[in-house]
């Protein structure tokens, strides 16, 4: 391996995937595409580009998915304003789902524009502090081809993720496996890495390869240069050719990594702070309580100021109106034109915008959906997990259910009615107590 000089420069891709893969996040994913869903006032993607930038030495990022061009263009027209030390943030679209490691390969040619030595990969859906600063210092100090950040979790938690098995002295991963049947490490893979550029597209050339048991067509895609859509149906490819593109879906977790821990130059930063995806619509409460509380932690001037009737942290958006009386908080976000009427109770939760919580109501463990009513002594309730669960279903009388309340886009829960641990699609009208169920 040739030596890589400190200091070279560094870009970061920022992979949101696509309208498929957001299944788990409906009703929420149903009028806005998850990366652009808000927790704590912002964006999802807007906390991963906030760490980027935070970096100082990165000036280029591209966000990888198949979501429409227009998904993103107003989210990266204010985000350009609002980080200037980023001089590039470009949205490259898959014409369709290629895996993590293969919509890298696919945009190469623009990754590796202006040839960089390094390069950051985050999976938007991953709340965290993003310790990339220190992430950057261990692979200088390894010399490393790439570092990947860790976390350790509850041993019966750790086979729902990717497990590493690291020397403690050196920091260097001796082996990685995606999901193991059986128990081999709590130490799993949080979705953030830094690769060196020379290591990581040979490795996923080479992952390429080994998928591609028969003789294939060549077929032509576009360069990264091109950044239209490619429609294969219109391209002339025949079933075969189809195939073939499923072959080529690449994932830097089941194959690339356990392959990486083979070149001694693959560690771990294991980061003792938060960590949690954001998968289903329920674990956007938690992400928003972690995220409000690092902001708290950080002075954020965005927070509102603690009284008698607001238990820190609490974000509110300038246009919300909340009678004196009402009690919000802890870790609370209000949207934009929310209204909070007079001695309502709202904790533990996400109101979005234009919604109305009327007087006396109580919103716990929830999320309340755009232009949703909720009636005078109305309860709309969850349940709080254990600490440190990664999951957000919990077991009612023998039953799997979501512990977090979601009401999708204009509900209605009436007066005096109360829902509980329940998942509202859009558009219901809630005039009876309900408990434990999805209403379609």
């Amino acid at each position: 391996m040739a030596h890589r000089s400190k200091g070279g420069s560094t870009k970061a891709v920022i992979l949101v995937g696509g309208p498929s893969r957001g299944t788990r996040f409906r009703p929420l994913s149903l009028d806005v595409p998850k990366p652009l869903f808000e927790v704590a006032g912002h964006p999802i993607i807007w906390h991963c580009l906030a760490a980027v930038a935070a970096v100082g030495s990165i000036q280029d990022v591209n966000i990888i998915g198949y979501y429409d061009e227009t998904v993103f263009r107003d989210f990266i027209k204010d985000a350009t304003k609002e980080f200037p030390n980023l001089s590039s943030i470009k949205y490259l679209r898959e014409y369709e789902a290629l895996g993590t490691a293969g919509g890298l390969y696919h945009f190469r040619d623009a990754i590796l524009k202006g040839r960089p030595d390094r390069l950051f990969v985050l999976n938007a859906d991953v709340c965290c502090s993003f310790p990339l600063g220190e992430m950057l210092k261990l692979f200088d100090d390894k010399d490393a081809e790439a570092v990947i950040l860790g976390t350790r979790v509850s041993d019966d938690a750790a086979t729902n993720f990717g497990c590493i098995v690291s020397d403690a002295h050196t920091r260097r991963v001796l082996h990685y496996v995606e999901k193991p049947e059986s128990r081999i490490s709590n130490l799993i893979n949080c979705g953030v890495y830094l690769f060196a550029t020379e290591a990581i597209f040979p490795s996923i050339k080479s992952a390429i390869k080994r998928r591609t048991d028969r003789p294939a067509r060549l077929v032509s895609y576009p360069s990264s240069d091109n950044l239209e859509t490619f429609h294969p149906a219109s391209s002339g490819l025949n079933d075969d050719d189809d195939e073939e593109r499923k072959n080529q879906v690449i994932r830097l977790e089941q194959d690339i990594l356990g392959d990486m821990a083979d070149s001694k130059q693959f560690f771990v930063y294991e980061t003792k702070d938060f960590w949690r995806q954001i998968k289903t619509a329920g674990s956007a409460v938690p992400a928003n309580a972690l995220y409000l509380q690092r902001a708290w932690q950080a002075g954020s001037e965005e927070l509102a100021q603690p009284s008698a009737n607001l238990v820190a942290p609490v974000f509110i958006h300038p246009t919300a109106e909340i009678h004196p009386t009402a009690k919000l908080g802890p870790n609370v976000s209000i949207g934009p034109r929310a209204v909070i009427g007079a001695g309502a109770r709202v904790k533990e939760s996400i109101v979005l915008e234009d919604c109305e919580v009327k007087h006396d109501a109580c919103v716990l463990y929830s999320i309340i959906g755009w232009g949703s009513r909720v009636g005078a002594w109305a309860r709309v309730e969850g349940t709080p997990t254990p600490v440190g669960s990664h999951s957000t279903s919990i077991i009612k009388n023998g039953v799997k259910v979501q512990s977090i309340t979601i009401l999708g886009k204009d509900c209605g829960v009436g007066d005096e009615v109360r829902v509980q641990n329940c998942v509202c699609l859009p558009y219901k009208e809630l005039k009876r107590d309900v408990a434990n169920e999805v209403i379609m």
